[in-house]
């Protein structure tokens, strides 16, 4: 029996420093957005079917725009992140806007990601290293996770600050992620006054996990005790990583640490899309998106 794969590309969130829906963005000379060479990459490395985590209010543009270009190489499903679908017992507070976040986001996944998966954003280039680095490493049947993290220095921009999941690891495993809201130059601040300098080969997780599906009642035992305590907090998110180092705490798995030495290209402010262009742009001319 072959191996079966899924890549979860999360597409809900807004773009609120870019300023748009930058899922859609184009980037390649034919319109295509990055998560259409993410999508490549992944068909390459041996992913057999993509789910993209959507709104419904961007179903129509997004279906239009990507959707209906990518399903022509690969099988494609679509899962609906709504503020109201949340677990048994649970009522979204109807002046709730703000989605629940990257761990509801795959939550949302429960009922039709079936196979060992892959999960990224849709606005991050991650590269063909990467995305065959955790087929590879989800093909060996491991009970247990893992993650592709880059070194720091390929994930700045220019243009402002980001905000990184700086990781520790030891002998090979995630031990402990710290989010850094404001990094720049390989420094980070948490006071606006004061900066900490960080190693360039810092690793960083960029959203990108590898699961067994046994992940789903992981993450609704921790959204459940989430929404008992935040539910009414209007901005409240509940993220993937929380759950990952929940479980990494409790000794209940391991996160095996794979590295992508290639450098990481994403749109987080829309003065990055022009050097974003011109890097693709010598992908596709050394013939490295050939037919795409």
């Amino acid at each position: 029996m072959s191996f079966e794969a899924t890549l979860v590309v999360m597409a809900a969130g807004m773009g609120s420093r870019f300023g748009g829906l930058k899922q859609v963005e184009p980037i390649g000379p034919n319109g295509e957005a990055l998560l259409d060479f993410s999508v490549y990459d992944a068909k390459k490395a041996g992913f057999t079917k993509v789910v993209f985590v959507i709104k419904h209010e961007i179903e129509q543009e997004f279906k239009a725009l990507v959707g209906s270009r990518i399903e022509k190489r690969i099988a494609v499903d679509y899962v609906f992140q709504e503020t109201d679908k949340l677990p048994v017992g649970f009522v979204c507070p109807a002046d709730r806007k703000k989605p629940w976040g990257t761990g509801h986001a795959i939550y949302c996944c429960r009922d039709t990601v079936k196979t060992p998966f892959a999960v990224i954003n849709a606005d991050d280039y991650y590269g063909p290293s990467a995305l065959s680095q955790i087929y590879n490493q989800l093909k060996e049947n491991s009970k247990d996770y893992c993650m592709v993290g880059f070194r720091l220095a390929n994930t700045l921009t220019e243009n402002g600050t980001v905000s990184r999941g700086v990781c520790t690891i030891e002998n090979g495993k995630l031990k402990s992620i710290v989010e850094r809201t404001k990094i720049a130059d390989c420094k980070y601040t948490e006071d606006d006054v004061n900066w900490v300098e960080l190693p360039a080969d810092t690793v960083v997780s960029m959203n990108m996990w590898g699961f067994q599906p046994d992940i789903f009642s992981y993450i609704e035992k921790d959204l459940v005790s989430f929404l008992e305590e935040k539910i009414n907090v209007p901005k409240a998110e509940f993220y993937l990583p929380s759950v990952v180092s929940n479980l990494i705490e409790t000794d209940e798995k391991q996160v095996e640490v794979l590295v992508a030495e290639d450098k990481w290209y994403g749109v987080t402010y829309k003065e990055d899309k022009e050097g974003v262009v011109a890097a693709i742009g010598e992908k596709i001319k050394n013939g490295e998106y050939e037919g795409l």
